[in-house]
């Protein structure tokens, strides 16, 4: 381990689009610097490494690895330690996302949906362990209201989502009271990449009490706020999701 970075690191997974690559702009602007992983975004993620820099030199790392090669996290957190000499907090945001009806899910999309979602974020927090506990860190999980309000032909998603739920409460019971372990569950935030219907988009934001779409900014807001602000609160997930869970 080299010797100990000044600034707090957060290692985010999937951090090269979307979501992730939000939350990586919102830590990085409050003082984190970052391990910026991802699978396959090799040109997004650098893309960000080389924006962040210009902002602050020598504050990213970019790291690649298959999640679901379980064999391979440890090594991910041995690079990361190596290079920053420490590791204050962990996003789990890397997800697979697909519809899987009932009658047509198979295996292998068992396999991956569980993996990404939950598989994942448990041997990647248990790698990491020694670190966070070495820092007093945090993890923020990215879950989503389907955990709890479960999609129409997601079925495997929202099981995956919902074991994700009780893994950071059980995590949190357990790793108390030295690392600290929530949630964070959006709604309308950003629709799919493939694309949702107009008409099946607006008629989302009319049952929700808020009646607009949530940002990419509000979910980040709230993993910084769970990740440096909130000392006293673990085990929580957080609804940012403009009170779309109260709605029938």
């Amino acid at each position: 381990m080299s010797s100990r970075h000044e600034r707090p690191v957060a290692l985010i997974t999937g951090a090269g689009k979307r979501v992730g690559a939000v939350i990586a702009r919102c830590l990085h602007s409050a003082g984190y610097d970052l391990a910026l992983h991802y699978r396959r975004s090799a040109n997004e993620t650098q893309a960000l490494a080389a924006e962040l820099e210009r902002w602050r030199p020598h504050s990213t790392l970019c790291v690649q690895a298959e999640l679901a090669e379980l064999e391979h996290l440890p090594t991910l957190v041995d690079t990361i330690t190596a290079h920053y000499g420490r590791l204050d907090a962990l996003v789990n945001n890397a997800s697979a996302f697909y519809p899987t009806p009932l009658g047509t899910a198979t295996p292998a999309q068992w396999n991956e949906l569980f993996a990404s979602n939950a598989q994942a974020p448990f041997f990647l927090t248990q790698a990491a362990l020694p670190a966070l506990r070495e820092a007093h860190g945090a993890i923020v999980n990215l879950i989503d209201i389907y955990a709890e309000r479960p999609l129409a032909e997601h079925p495997l998603y929202c099981m995956a989502k919902a074991a994700l739920a009780a893994m950071t409460r059980s995590l949190a019971l357990d790793l108390g009271p030295v690392v600290r372990v929530n949630g964070v569950a959006p709604g309308a935030v950003m629709w799919p990449s493939d694309g949702k219907p107009y008409d099946d988009q607006q008629a989302m934001l009319t049952r929700t009490p808020l009646h607009r779409a949530g940002s990419p900014e509000d979910v980040a807001g709230a993993v910084l706020w769970l990740l440096r602000d909130a000392p006293f609160v673990t085990g929580q997930i957080i609804r940012v999701d403009g009170g779309r869970t109260l709605s029938v």
